[in-house]
């Protein structure tokens, strides 16, 4: 599953530089799927949604830093773990229930992202 950061979130910022596929983003930033990844142009992701890669996207919080979820990975493919979690100082970078995804669903998108699939 994806990984989700609560509303405990202090805005500190240690999370963003750790997320190997620019999937963390500060609070009311517009993010693109091309960010940090090798996706251009129109693309239909491994969840059937169709999208422009270059395209801005409207933040999923406005208040502070939030996770993509069509980006996360869980550091599949890069770390033995979530490298937001594992720098929070207040634990707030937790497992998203809502976005539950297999090891093998979670590789699938790291190979697509970072163009090895």
């Amino acid at each position: 599953m994806a990984i989700i950061i609560t509303d405990e979130c202090i805005n500190c910022g240690a999370c963003e530089p750790e997320c190997p596929n620019t999937a963390i983003y500060e609070g009311a930033e517009d993010w693109r799927f091309q960010d940090g990844t090798q996706l251009t142009g129109d693309v239909v992701l491994p969840n059937g949604k169709a999208v422009n890669a270059e395209a801005f996207q409207t933040p999923v919080s406005d208040e502070f830093y939030f996770i993509v979820p069509d980006k996360c990975t869980e550091c599949k493919g890069f770390h033995d773990e979530p490298q937001c979690a594992a720098v929070c100082p207040v634990d707030c970078c937790i497992p998203d229930e809502d976005h539950v995804e297999s090891e093998t669903t979670l590789l699938g998108k790291q190979r697509f992202m970072h163009g090895t699939d």
